[in-house]
């Protein structure tokens, strides 16, 4: 079986991070989360938030080492405009990988902000953004086919089981 791919996004405070580790412990794949390794370039060089393309830059390039080892990878990033996008997509094809994109929304307005107002920081120094810096953010829509799951109507474990059953259906098979 050849490699897959999967890129959960979404606005900060939908679950991605709850997703993306739950989903890459179960398949048990490399998990790549591009707010640790902004913060992780911030911390280690002159550079500030924002950090521009590096951290996307430098998680495409570790994808594309794990996928070369035929490894499964779980990425986890807001993932907000097309160009984003596109580089996941196009490191999973360089890769000969098939791609699951996933964006994660909350459709509960109320939930979403008490998420965004009450969530702690797990990455060491990494200030989370307020809820009017979510809503100010800018997020392109998705303008192509992809898994859209809203945390607010299902609970973590069936959209795990979903993206699960997505990889699966996906799965391109080897025919040696």
């Amino acid at each position: 079986m050849r490699p897959v791919l999967v890129v959960v996004g979404g606005l900060p405070a939908t679950g991605k991070s709850t997703v993306a580790s739950a989903l890459a412990k179960e398949m048990k794949a490399p998990y790549l989360r591009v707010d640790r390794i902004e913060q992780a370039i911030v911390m280690w060089s002159p550079l500030a938030h924002p950090v521009g393309p590096v951290g996307y830059a430098v998680a495409h390039e570790l994808a594309a080492e794990q996928l070369a080892l035929g490894l499964d990878v779980i990425v986890e990033c807001v993932n907000p405009i097309a160009l984003t996008r596109d580089g996941w997509a196009e490191a999973g094809r360089a890769a000969g990988a098939a791609v699951v994109e996933v964006e994660l929304i909350c459709s509960n307005t109320v939930e979403h902000q008490h998420r965004v107002e009450t969530r702690i920081s797990d990455v060491e120094g990494l200030t989370k953004p307020a809820w009017p810096d979510v809503l100010a953010r800018v997020y392109e829509p998705w303008d192509r086919a992809h898994l859209a799951l809203d945390t607010a109507a299902m609970p973590i474990g069936k959209v795990v089981e979903r993206i699960a059953t997505e990889i699966e259906s996906i799965r391109p098979r080897s025919t040696a």
